[in-house]
């Protein structure tokens, strides 16, 4: 498959190109009035003086989503389709990953990208636009790149059981990827739970376990025991909590930890990630 990543895509986007983009879905003069003026509008610097923009949306802005998609249907979807019919793609704004059966084929998908890119006044990353061979049981071959994320996700080989013949294979599947686990473990750090002493267990379920839902439902929809090592740093936290609220537990990690296990197992839906098995 090929890996695409465009180089500064929302700073890089030709206003001209993008208006031209506009106006294939809309005639409204006020709509295209301020579009334009949206795009136009210059920068506040941090010292105050304003600076003039030729290009670019900016980034956080409300309506830059929708410009760029608007931009990359006509761009790459639309071209996509002419061009390569056979070659299913997925698109996630300006990540794209794009599936070709042979080596060969994705030499000639990469190659005319980065070409239609430039066309249109973008630039395709020289070193983020790659191949990737999905390694698994049947594709062993050696190649430089065999795993790519994507959404979150990290692609890759990984062990694999067949309940049939109860053996165990290599598959390319999907799980957590390593970047969104540090950026899951950033995020618990920042909570402090384990310093919640004034709250009680329920406190913290009402504070936190709507974020832990949300990560179990998207991250937990494959390969969820990748996830392991994601909640362990939230139980670890809840057990401080535990030695910090109890003096009972004070300097005893081991029975907090038992204590806090026993409560999961009998309010497993407390947090969302006890529901899956994943306790103290």
């Amino acid at each position: 498959m090929v890996d695409v990543d465009i180089r500064g895509f929302f700073d890089n986007i030709d206003h001209s190109l993008m208006m031209h983009a506009v106006r294939k879905h809309t005639d409204c003069s006020w709509v295209l009035l301020y579009v334009e003026r949206w795009l136009k509008a210059p920068v506040q610097a941090g010292d105050g003086s304003p600076e003039a923009r030729d290009r670019g949306t900016p980034q956080g802005g409300v309506i830059s989503p929708l410009l760029a998609n608007i931009f990359l249907h006509h761009v790459f979807d639309t071209w996509m389709a002419t061009e390569f019919p056979g070659c299913p793609f997925e698109r996630y704004a300006d990540d794209v990953v794009i599936h070709c059966r042979t080596e060969a084929e994705a030499q000639k998908v990469k190659l005319a990208v980065e070409q239609r890119l430039k066309h249109c006044r973008l630039e395709a990353h020289p070193e983020k636009t790659r191949l990737v061979y999905c390694h698994d049981s049947n594709r062993r071959r050696p190649y430089p790149a065999i795993q790519f994320d994507f959404l979150g996700y990290g692609f890759r080989p990984r062990s694999a059981h067949n309940r049939r013949c109860d053996e165990y294979f290599t598959s390319f599947a999907p799980a957590i990827s390593r970047k969104a686990m540090r950026v899951i473990a950033q995020t618990v750090r920042r909570w402090r739970l384990h310093m919640a002493s004034d709250k009680e267990l329920a406190d913290l379920s009402r504070m936190f376990n709507k974020h832990i839902r949300g990560w179990v439902n998207y991250y937990g929809r494959y390969y969820p025991s990748a996830l392991h090592r994601t909640f362990d740093c939230i139980n670890r936290r809840l057990v401080r909590w535990v030695m910090k609220k109890y003096k009972r537990f004070r300097g005893h990690q081991r029975r907090a930890t038992q204590w806090l296990r026993r409560i999961a197992r009998e309010q497993p839906t407390l947090f969302a990630h006890w529901g899956l098995g994943f306790v103290p």
